[in-house]
């Protein structure tokens, strides 16, 4: 029996143009899934419009292509599956697997990050609540007994989480109305066919809430592999919010080349001279996972990559 096709996929939300951290997930999700001859597709997540820059997706897009991590299907944006979503959370509903939630922040703030179900025996109204997951009922739903939910990470080994104890009955619609990353990620990743996950470190304790989700719904988890994250001078993760530069055209090869250096893939320095599209297929044919080091930390960028300084 032949094996499934892999499909993976990077899914950037429009908050700014691509960065170097942000060149690395796309490169290392490009390259683990055509190493293995699949798909790879690009999703766009743009429901949080108050986060989102206007003209951000179509720069990423353009970035993509001059890096030449070109896509192999339809963009899905996410902002034209809302009604997918709130169909999903409908089911929920009636299975009575969610329940409606009025904390305000400065009560959450107190909570340490761990939600104690203060609202969920209350039978709020819809008004001004958010949406919460029952994982107690859940569990039940699913059969499972056990709080600690793991998984094998194919960097970062074995990650678990307590769900009731260490994560708490969390949101999947906003009070503001918008859904929730965490159910927006499940719904699409299945909607996509999605087998592999590549992404950084930051969204590693995520994995078991989607994971539940996953089994909630009756969806196929798919593997999953963490990336290290990329941290500037001052040990913090690369992002809009540290001011990471983007990345600056012209410099597609030096940002490939670069990328790779730091994924530990140890190119040849005259790479560096070679075109995109050499770069890209050098870096698939001589891809190897084991040489990324399992850092839940973080790498620094090299001093001597002026282009992303």
């Amino acid at each position: 029996m032949s094996q499934p096709l892999s499909i993976g996929r990077f899914a950037p939300s429009p908050t700014g143009p691509l960065h170097f951290g942000s060149l690395i997930a796309a490169l290392s999700s490009f390259i683990q899934v055509k190493q293995n001859n699949g798909k790879w597709l690009v999703r766009i997540e743009d429901i949080d419009p108050p986060r989102e820059v206007p003209g951000s997706s179509d720069k990423i897009l353009k970035q993509l292509e001059q890096h030449g991590l070109i896509w192999d299907d339809q963009i899905v944006y996410q902002s034209s599956r809302v009604d997918s979503y709130l169909e999903i959370l409908q089911g929920l509903q009636q299975d009575k697997l969610v329940y409606y939630c009025k904390c305000n922040r400065q009560r959450l703030a107190k909570l340490n990050g761990i939600y104690d179900g203060n609202c969920r025996s209350l039978a709020l109204e819809p008004e001004d609540s958010s949406l919460r997951l029952a994982i107690g009922s859940v569990m039940g739903a699913i059969g499972s007994t056990a709080d600690t939910l793991g998984f094998n990470d194919e960097i970062m080994g074995y990650f678990s989480q307590p769900l009731v104890q260490g994560i708490g009955d969390f949101v999947l619609r906003r009070r503001d109305g918008l859904v929730s990353y965490q159910l927006a990620v499940v719904v699409d990743d299945y909607y996509q066919g999605i087998t592999q996950v590549v992404r950084g470190a930051d969204l590693l304790d995520s994995t078991p809430r989607q994971i539940l989700l996953q089994q909630c719904l009756g969806y196929r988890t798919p593997d999953y592999l963490h990336i290290p994250l990329v941290i500037n001078s001052s040990g913090q993760k690369l992002s809009k919010q540290t001011f990471a530069q983007g990345l600056t055209e012209g410099h597609e090869r030096e940002n490939l080349w670069a990328a790779l250096k730091w994924l530990q893939q140890n190119p040849p320095r005259e790479l560096r001279e070679g075109t995109v599209e050499e770069i890209v297929n050098w870096g698939i044919a001589h891809w190897n996972l084991s040489n990324i080091p399992a850092s839940m930390q973080g790498l620094a960028v090299p001093n001597d990559l002026e282009l992303i300084q």
